[in-house]
């Protein structure tokens, strides 16, 4: 298994964040995280080590940062009732101090868990599969792009076959691969301006 070799190579770039998962439950063995910048670095150390590449395809994370927003204020409400809690608790007992610090504000909460700031923007995933041919090794390489510039550079000029995927990607989520010869649409009609994998899309 190539498995220890190719998660030192991979960890070896600035960005990457590595992880060992179970094949059996996962689909494959490592998945790696990078910053857009350097999915030619990974593909670069991947071909080295005798991986071809078999498929490039997207992710739609529209409404994550909303949802995290709800979560994180969700959080803060819960706290702020147990803070309201356990002061009523103390009162009650008599135990408390003269001039004791009051419970946080439930502002003050919310901004403690990031509310009352314009969300992160939505972004799209990119996401990379590869494989060995001799060793069963399966590595999956993500990326993050946003939505609003949702750019990063071909891997088509490590792995040639890396051409139709990227624009298959293109052609459904919009993904700009820059540098790759021809984005022009593979699976939907010629004069197509549309993504139908967005989670926007409106046919």
């Amino acid at each position: 298994m190539k498995t220890n070799a190719v998660e030192k190579a991979l960890g070896a770039l600035g960005s990457a964040q590595v992880a060992v998962s179970d094949h059996a439950t996962r689909g494959f063995h490592l998945n790696v995280t990078v910053n857009p910048e350097e999915v030619v670095r990974a593909a670069e150390v991947l071909d080295a080590e005798g991986f071809f590449i078999e498929a490039v395809t997207g992710v739609d994370w529209l409404g994550e940062q909303e949802a995290l927003a709800k979560e994180a204020a969700k959080k803060a409400a819960a706290a702020q009732k147990a803070a309201e809690a356990a002061a009523a608790e103390t009162a009650e007992q008599g135990g408390g101090e003269e001039g004791a610090a009051s419970p946080p504000e439930p502002a003050d909460e919310a901004e403690a868990a990031g509310q009352g700031q314009e969300p992160a923007e939505d972004s799209f995933e990119v996401v990379y599969d590869f494989n060995h041919f001799q060793q069963l090794c399966r590595v999956t390489v993500r990326t993050r792009v946003p939505r609003s510039n949702p750019e990063l550079p071909t891997i088509s000029t490590v792995y040639p076959g890396a051409d139709w995927h990227e624009r298959e990607a293109h052609d459904f989520f919009g993904l700009i691969f820059t540098g790759h010869p021809d984005l022009s649409p593979l699976l939907l009609p010629e004069d197509a301006d549309f993504h139908p994998l967005r989670k926007d899309y409106k046919p």
